[in-house]
């Protein structure tokens, strides 16, 4: 029963990290690969990095870096050029295993939170259209977030829409 369920939202830590690349590797064709040591690389960049642990299990994850980041990535860096602060939601990933738990609300909840407490005004992020990702479309509109440019990526196989909300 969800009821019976304990779900507790806290940083990331090295120890995590083999069950989050994990989540990751499960998800990879709305995200893209990651192993242990891109991952440690990220962590080092981000500044917001969290878990949802459910009954002391990693189920879901939000990476995200704040502007100013050394952070060599083509969607993070269409918003460097339009923003002046801003944090950049990398990647989130729920474990198909936990859905329906809210998980990705608390982590957006907390990641607002954490914005409006650094006094960062946008929360940005992409997210596939094609191919296209509907459901984190519809999870995004749900937060505020609305479309600022597109762009295509890995050669022109894959186009994303770049989005932003205010904190």
């Amino acid at each position: 029963m969800e009821s019976m369920q304990k779900v507790e939202i806290r940083d990331a830590t090295p120890d995590e990290f083999a069950a989050i690349c994990a989540l990751n590797l499960a998800e990879v064709q709305h995200t893209s690969p990651m192993d242990a040591a891109r991952l440690a690389a990220l962590h080092d960049l981000s500044c917001y990095h969290k878990v949802a642990r459910v009954n002391g299990s990693v189920a879901a994850f939000l990476l995200a870096m704040c502007s100013g980041a050394p952070y060599e990535n083509e969607n993070f860096s269409w918003f460097a050029r339009r923003y002046t602060r801003f944090i950049y939601v990398d990647r989130v990933v729920v474990s198909s295993a936990f859905r329906g738990l809210r998980l990705g609300s608390l982590l957006y909840e907390d990641l607002f939170r954490f914005a409006r407490d650094n006094a960062i005004p946008s929360v940005t992020c992409e997210y596939n259209i094609l191919p296209p990702n509907e459901p984190s479309r519809i999870f995004h509109d749900k937060f505020g977030f609305r479309e600022q440019g597109t762009q295509w990526l890995a050669n022109g196989t894959k186009q994303v829409s770049l989005q932003s909300a205010k904190a």
